[in-house]
């Protein structure tokens, strides 16, 4: 990965990959497309450098009144560093650094991944030593990412047109003929159908087949997670693709959606990183690390956007409302293990259209 956020062991962890990589085309000249000032090696410093700097640019998916809390916090613990929060979908972040990495003037501090972008984002991410910040190693992912909060992707059914004894129990549930002709809501591009490809006892091809035998229902097809939730919380569909936070949001506003028991799931863990050549490194790495503190999750979990376990734990002494409502539902979820698993994951979801009968790429 190529880093302008250096310390010693980062230096010499770039100057290895650049003698690996010299002979590649497409690779821009070490050291980074752009120029960043050092990293301190001490919280204390890095705090200083970050107040010098004034302000950080976070760019997330996520709606900015679900993150405000979370901002008002940091801003009053670190008065005179503003933060500047922006709405942006994760592959739009992608395009959008690296456009900015190779003009050298990135607008974003502080990124988010997630899904599909993890793997790209990883020739666009900083090499920081978040254990130097106090970052604990269980949250930091492949070196330079920090799992921050988890939406783990779920089914849901309107309570108010599915009757209890109809509810979907398993994905062979959701296969059933009642939900033909538009009665099911899914996003459209199959990343509801990750857990096909985490969880070996299930796998690809079983994956494929379910998704073929799926779209002989005529699904309402939507091009998100977030579009596919609206037509079940409406009463539009009976049953539809969803992720846990809309779900436990919704029912806080009133409306008649309840998790379905549809078992196994996924984790979707969400990851920050900051870019390469980030205007504001220091304040970068400041903000991201404090999401990642205790006193950040406690509130960052009032609006259902807090870390989870990577996979199923139902333990005593798990508390917080998703896992709560994991749990209450009798789901079993699975988390991703390594860039590997995303890289994976880009080969199946294609495939999934296809399948599907969307193809939307």
């Amino acid at each position: 990965m190529r880093s302008n956020l250096r310390h010693p062991l980062a230096r010499r962890r770039v100057a290895a990959t650049c003698a690996l990589l010299a002979t590649a085309a497409t690779v821009t000249a070490c050291g980074g497309s752009t120029e960043t000032a050092d990293l301190p090696t001490s919280t204390a410093d890095l705090v200083a450098q970050a107040k010098d700097e004034g302000e950080v640019n976070w760019a997330s998916w996520n709606p900015e009144d679900q993150m405000q809390p979370a901002i008002d916090l940091f801003e009053k613990k670190y008065p005179g560093i503003q933060v500047n929060y922006s709405n942006i979908k994760a592959p739009e972040q992608i395009s959008q650094i690296q456009v900015e990495q190779q003009a050298r003037k990135v607008s974003i501090d502080v990124a988010n991944a997630g899904g599909l972008t993890v793997a790209p984002a990883t020739k666009l991410a900083g090499d920081v030593d978040w254990a130097a910040y106090g970052v604990d190693e269980e949250y930091v992912f492949e070196d330079d990412f920090v799992y921050v909060w988890a939406t783990p992707k779920v089914w849901a059914y309107n309570t108010d047109k599915v009757k209890p004894a109809d509810v979907p129990h398993t994905w062979g549930d959701l296969l059933e003929q009642k939900w033909a002709g538009g009665q099911i809501s899914a996003e459209s591009r199959g990343s509801f159908m990750t857990v096909w490809d985490l969880d070996e006892s299930l796998g690809d091809e079983a994956g494929l087949d379910w998704a073929t035998s799926f779209a002989k229902l005529d699904p309402h097809y939507s091009p998100s997670l977030t579009q596919a939730a609206a037509p079940v919380e409406s009463g539009e569909v009976s049953v539809g693709t969803s992720l846990i936070n809309l779900v436990l949001a919704a029912k806080d506003r009133g409306a008649p959606v309840e998790v379905a028991p549809v078992s196994p799931t996924s984790a979707n863990e969400s990851y920050l990183y900051v870019p390469d050549g980030a205007q504001h490194p220091a304040a970068g790495v400041l903000l991201t690390s404090f999401l990642s503190s205790d006193e950040a999750q406690q509130v960052l979990a009032k609006s259902y956007n807090s870390r989870i376990p990577v996979d199923t734990d139902c333990s005593a002494g798990q508390d917080g409302a998703v896992v709560k409502a994991m749990c209450q539902a009798d789901l079993e979820w699975y988390g991703a293990e390594s860039i590997k698993t995303y890289q994976d994951l880009a080969q199946f979801y294609p495939d999934v259209e296809k399948a599907l009968g969307t193809n939307v790429s």
